[in-house]
């Protein structure tokens, strides 16, 4: 039988189709039906409730998104929209989640218009502006984050509204503050993390915050709040209240006896001791009292908690011996960093700190400790920074310092350490820091150094060391910071001494080098060479000693492992000053665009200044005082911007300096060149005579010994005949000074 063929006209057709379209459309507009296609096991895609999508379109709309992150907000399924989470059954917005995605621009008010949302990401992003006030209207917001942005203003009062917010974070917004609002300690009986550290909040805390029983995360540090420091109700796990100028004693804190882990009061204005009843925190591992006014003694009774990691007491006015019961729980002790720095700690270093074997940072330094580095410090296996600088240490350094292996910065300098440097210490082949100016240690620089590469700031400056610089410098190829200044080093400038790509600084002066400046490889430095350097920012002007300040940071995190860094303030520099130099000065010298301190003063050069110093646009001192250089000095040397010091006193320049050319800003700068004509008024000029205080001060002169007090006569004599000076600057006599000083 053949199959019968129903006709139907177009029509129809047309008309069956649109209807079964409607309909289709209509099941899928139904959250219920959507769930139960796209829920099931074979669907994974979440249909986007419409009124939450049209919400989240208006926040789009205001946002900059450089990197293109919200490009994926499109469609009709959440699933596919980055950094949001939906209910499987209505589709309704649960949690936002853009943390550090680089959105900036403002949030529209429309965006608050999702009443099932419970937690909100924005953090480490840019956004600006007040915060919405429409915050308060999302009812379910269990989670707000609006940490590292640009938000200013004040907090809204209409925050008040989420009841149910566990936690709050506002912290890393420099332009939100004025006063903390006295709502925030009971507006939500379910908050437990309030985080507004690094505001610009003022006032006092509110008292409700030290007794609301949820709280157990509290961070307002780094802001301008005051008033004293109260006891605390609840059992808190972290506090955090240090960069303010809160005042007042140490409280018990003995409802959190049980609870508190972290506990930073740091940056403070506290006064009188610390409470023995502190160490009745059982489960602490972080205490940080530093940058206090702490006082007294600590109590031979006082016992840390045996979970202690971090223990920072720097900075106060501590007294009396180093408190040795940090150590009498040895076995258990997982100490990691122990900073008792800058306080007026006296006695010996405890043998009890050498016990410590999970310490990786201990730092001593500027206190009033006497006696002798322990023998048994190489047992520090894990140590990482050992700074004992600024004491009364004596002896010489322990050579099984060398069992520390893992030591990435060793600081002694100004104590009264005695000996030489042990050749052993090569085997600290990942030190970078090595500090021990300021002594008395003598010998020469073993050559077995070499094996420490990974040197990047080498200070041995002010003590007895003597010999030549041998090549193990060389091996240093990180090195940023090398002084070996107010020695007894000899011999001639190696070739190599300017071949450093990194290096910032070096200082040789106070030596008895002798010999040229070598001509060398000027181009090596990346910092000398560097013509952005001058555009850096000092506070204070730069003068002729510089300052050099080496700080080691400790950052603990969330691990048991520090991550060490240092600060290296330093101008980028060379200094040959007070030496036994002669012959002239290399021309590479005066073409470093970055070099920012240049000092080469009390030598014996001669020569002329080349013409084009333009290049070094970034120099902000010139000394070339006392040495025998002649000819005319360049014009273009004032219109050095950057420059804020210059020293060309005591040579053998001639000439005539015009007032118009700027040299008014350096007074005393030409003294002791009589061949000198410099322009005090428009139809005057003077000989550059000696001035009443030379560029060193009579004392220092007659200290030198008989050739230095030689000189002085020599220099007195010049007012009154110009023809010695004429004999001063010829090369005879400038041979028989040198040949007579050596």
């Amino acid at each position: 039988m053949e199959p019968k063929w129903v006709s139907a006209n177009a029509s129809n057709f047309r008309s069956f189709s649109l209807f079964f379209v409607l309909l289709l459309l209509h099941f899928c507009s139904n959250p219920n039906f959507a769930s139960a296609v796209y829920g099931s096991s074979s669907f994974s895609n979440i249909l986007l409730h419409k009124k939450d999508m049209s919400s989240l379109l208006l926040f789009k709309s205001w946002v900059q998104d450089p990197h293109h992150v919200l490009s994926t907000w499109d469609g009709y399924f959440c699933n596919n929209w980055t950094g949001l989470t939906c209910d499987n059954h209505t589709g309704r917005v649960l949690s936002i989640n853009l943390s550090s995605s680089n959105l900036s621009g403002r949030i529209h008010p429309g965006f608050c218009r999702m009443p099932f949302l419970k937690t909100l990401i924005l953090s480490g992003n840019n956004f600006s502006g007040t915060i919405p006030s429409c915050f308060g209207e999302f009812g379910a917001l269990e989670t707000l984050d609006l940490g590292k942005n640009r938000f200013s203003g004040e907090i809204p009062d209409t925050l008040v509204k989420n009841r149910g917010l566990r936690e709050l974070v506002l912290a890393g917004n420099g332009d939100l503050g004025g006063l903390i609002p006295g709502w925030i300690g009971n507006f939500s009986s379910k908050l437990w993390k309030l985080d507004f550290g690094s505001n610009s909040f003022h006032g006092e805390i509110p008292d409700n915050l030290f007794s609301l029983k949820s709280l157990q995360y509290l961070d307002i540090s780094n802001n301008q709040l005051l008033g004293n420091i109260q006891d605390f109700e609840q059992s808190l796990v972290v506090l955090n209240l240090s960069g303010n100028k809160i005042s007042g004693t140490l409280p018990c804190f003995s409802a959190c006896v049980q609870s508190l882990s972290v506990l930073n009061l740091a940056n403070n204005s506290l006064v009188g001791g610390i409470p023995t009843c502190i160490a009745s925190l059982q489960v602490l591992t972080l205490l940080n009292l530093s940058y206090n006014a702490l006082q007294y003694e600590i109590s031979p009774r006082f016992m840390f908690s045996d979970k202690l990691l971090y223990l920072d007491l720097s900075y106060n006015q501590l007294s009396g011996p180093l408190p040795s019961k940090v150590a009498d729980t040895v076995e258990k002790s997982g100490l990691i960093v122990l900073d008792l720095s800058h306080n007026h700690f006296s006695g010996e270093i405890p043998l009890r700190y050498t016990e410590l074997r999970s310490l990786q940072a201990l730092f001593l330094s500027n206190n009033l400790l006497t006696g002798k580095i322990p023998e048994r410090i190489g047992n520090l296996t894990y140590l990482q920074v050992l700074d004992l600088s600024y004491n009364s240490l004596s002896g010489s350094i322990p050579s099984n310092i060398v069992g520390c292996f893992e030591l990435l910065a060793l600081v002694l300098n100004n104590n009264n350490l005695s000996g030489e440097i042990q050749p052993e210490l090569d085997a600290l082949d990942s030190l970078r820091i090595l500090d021990v100016s300021n002594n008395d240690i003598s010998g020469e620089i073993p050559i077995t150094l070499a094996g420490c590469k990974s040197l990047e700031v080498v200070d041995f400056s002010t003590n007895n060391l003597s010999g030549t610089l041998n090549d193990a410098l060389t091996k240093w190829l990180n090195l940023k910071y090398l002084s070996l200044a107010n020695n007894k080093f000899t011999g001639t400038l190696p070739s190599w001494l300017f071949s450093f790509q990194a290096i910032q600084m070096i200082d040789l002066s106070g030596n008895k080098f002798s010999g040229f400046i070598p001509d060398g490889n000027y181009n090596a430095s990346l910092d000398f060479n560097n013509p952005e350097i001058g555009k850096r920012t000092y506070q204070e002007p730069l003068s002729g000693k510089f300052n050099r300040e080496i700080k080691a940071l400790v950052d603990r995190g969330n691990s048991n492992v520090l991550s060490f860094s240092y600060v290296l303030s330093s101008p980028v520099g060379i200094d040959l000053s007070d030496n036994l130099l002669h012959g002239e000065i290399p021309d590479g010298l005066f073409g470093l665009e970055g070099l920012e301190y240049l000092n080469l003063s009390h030598n014996f050069l001669e020569g002329h200044i080349v013409a084009d110093l333009e290049k070094m646009w970034s120099l902000r001192a010139l000394d070339l005082s006392h040495n025998s250089l002649s000819g005319q000095i360049p014009e273009n040397i004032s219109r050095l911007r950057n420059l804020t010091l210059l020293n060309l006193s005591y040579n053998c320049f001639s000439g005539f300096i015009s007032k118009k050319q700027g040299f008014w800003r350096f007074p005393g700068a030409f003294a002791g060149n009589p061949g000198l004509c410099v322009e005090l008024s428009g139809e005057r000029c003077q000989n550059a005579s000696i001035p009443a205080k030379p560029g060193k001060n009579l004392e220092e002169e007659m200290d030198g010994g008989p050739i230095s007090v030689w000189v002085f006569c020599l220099s007195a004599s010049i007012s009154f005949y110009f023809g010695i000076i004429a004999l001063f600057c010829s090369a005879r006599v400038r041979n028989y000074i040198l040949q007579t000083k050596l």
